[in-house]
């Protein structure tokens, strides 16, 4: 028996549900829910979907757009089961439960997952207040007053707190009430492959999703489990900054703490190789800018971590000894897998323990899929969201879409910030192309110069034969919303000439954007401030 789902127009109150959910039982459909708040129906129907409509019509509503789900309800009533409640698991119970899905949330801890609890709202929250203190205290503008006096790192955290109880309540729990669907918690395992079990209730669906995320994971380190460390996690949660602190990796998490920290007063030395991922050019501004701040950035591996006294000692491959209150470790993440029992469900894992999906995020076991963190590539919020609304189709309607990543941005929110759209240049070679690139600093930008903030550049990589862009990158103040207009150029194909030929206003970042296209074909330098 296939789920079904009806839009109806005219249902304006609770007595109009009641009214279309009394016309498809007089069709014979099991399970009728009526929605008026979104204007929907569902049923679990076995025969022509029309039939509900046309019962509908008879009630006197208007039948609109109606879909039938592949993945029937089983006997425990839900078309999906999602393990998780975060990013990725939301976007799908939302798009399951706009398709008419019976939807069921399981969360063992904390509803919202990373994201919104320990990830992206309270990072960038805290990060705002050290930015913002870190200006007050050193902005470049003659005349006006540099004070800041002592940061409360305790009333910072408070503030950070309400905001992210705020939005796990409007933004997770109240969005769960409003399309109707169940959070259950409990711990969930497979029992086998076509049910869970949640803290001893077994429970059955047509379709699973795993959305359980990921989480810090420490460095194979000598000592470092019995030392003790921060992680991303912890970090924000202190109320009052170490002295000195040591981070262990240099990638967007260990970038971001360690400025955080070092903006709040902390002495901080990074043991790794800084924003490893980025173009070299851009990676070196991002040096300068933690050496102006006082970071020193050793690029050594981290092979013990011992106690001396009151002391805690990072030692690093070379030999050197860092001396810190605490460590930091920024070092990747490990998928939630392990209370799961993936081996019962026939899930397979890679070898970092990721579970192995193909393109439209199925895993091994055809009714079960993986979306977010869990998956392993990406490990973006908005990508998680996005695999999971995908993944939630897929299941319920078997429409084989796939993610398409083209164009896929990324943001560290340093200051100035590092972003990303599309391929890196070495990326672009691999990728067969034939590449042209340039480079221009932020002391070419009319925005930078005004602000006084010339730290920084914007490259653009794009293909030497057609001109077509392939990668936008940017070390800039507010380079996270000059990079949507790189997404765009990418994802829709535009040239390099394109960019150079198209508006962009006059004194923001973004022009900086036109200007480094504009550099493929003359010198920027020998321009008028607002030549077109």
């Amino acid at each position: 028996m296939a789920r079904v789902r009806v839009a109806v127009e005219g249902m304006t109150c609770e007595r109009y549900e009641a009214s279309v959910s009394a016309a498809r039982r007089e069709a014979r459909a099991a399970a009728v829910e009526a929605d008026f708040r979104h204007g929907r129906a569902s049923a679990d129907f076995d025969g022509d979907p029309t039939a509900l409509a046309e019962a509908v019509g008879r009630a006197g509503y208007t039948p609109a757009e109606t879909a039938s789900g592949v993945a029937a309800a089983s006997e425990g009533g839900y078309d999906l089961a999602i393990i998780g409640s975060g990013g990725a698991a939301f976007a799908a119970a939302i798009r399951a439960a706009n398709l008419g899905g019976r939807v069921v949330v399981i969360e063992r801890g904390t509803v919202g997952g990373t994201c919104v609890n320990v990830g992206c709202v309270p990072s960038k929250a805290l990060l705002a207040g050290a930015d913002a203190f870190h200006t007050a205290a050193s902005h470049p503008f003659a005349g006006l007053p540099t004070t800041a006096g002592r940061p409360d790192l305790a009333a910072l955290v408070a503030q950070k707190d309400e905001l992210v109880t705020r939005l796990r309540a409007t933004k997770y729990v109240e969005v769960a009430a409003a399309y109707g669907f169940e959070i259950l918690h409990g711990e969930a395992r497979f029992a086998d492959p076509d049910t869970l079990e949640v803290d001893g209730r077994t429970l059955s669906a047509g379709a699973y999703l795993i959305a359980t995320g990921a989480e810090p994971k420490a460095p194979d380190v000598a000592g470092l489990a019995e030392v003790g460390y921060l992680t991303s996690a912890t970090a924000m949660e202190l109320t009052e900054a170490p002295a000195r602190v040591v981070t262990i990796g240099g990638g967007f998490v260990g970038m971001e703490q360690s400025q955080l920290l070092a903006r709040l007063g902390t002495q901080v030395t990074v043991v790794g190789r800084l924003a490893p991922r980025a173009e070299p050019e851009l990676a070196a501004w991002i040096a300068l800018v933690f050496a102006d701040e006082g970071i020193t950035v050793l690029p050594h591996r981290a092979v013990a971590v011992e106690r001396d006294g009151a002391d805690t000692v990072v030692v690093t491959a070379d030999g050197t000894r860092l001396a810190a209150d605490a460590v930091l470790v920024a070092a990747g993440r490990s998928p939630r897998v392990a209370a799961l029992d993936l081996d019962a469900a026939g899930v397979k894992v890679d070898d970092r323990g990721f579970v192995v999906v193909d393109d439209e995020l199925r895993t091994a076991n055809p009714r079960v899929f993986a979306a977010g963190d869990v998956a392993g590539a990406h490990q973006y919020v908005y990508v998680a969201a996005a695999q999971g609304a995908l993944a939630a189709e897929n299941a319920l309607t078997d429409a084989h879409r796939r993610m398409d990543y083209t164009g896929l941005p990324s943001v560290v929110f340093t200051d100035p910030a590092l972003a990303s759209a599309g391929m890196t240049e070495a990326e672009a070679r691999v990728a067969g192309h034939d590449v042209a690139s340039r480079v221009l600093e932020l002391k070419d930008v009319p925005r930078a110069l005004a602000n006084r903030d010339t730290r920084g550049a914007i490259k653009l990589v794009a293909d030497a034969a057609t001109g077509k862009v392939l990668g936008v990158h940017a070390v800039a103040e507010g380079a996270g919303e000059v990079i949507l207009a790189g997404v765009y150029a990418v994802k829709f194909g535009l040239t390099v000439d394109d960019l150079a030929s198209t508006w962009a206003p006059y004194l923001t970042m973004s022009e900086g954007l036109k200007l480094v296209a504009q550099s493929f074909t003359g010198d920027v330098k020998k321009l008028s401030c607002c030549a077109p």
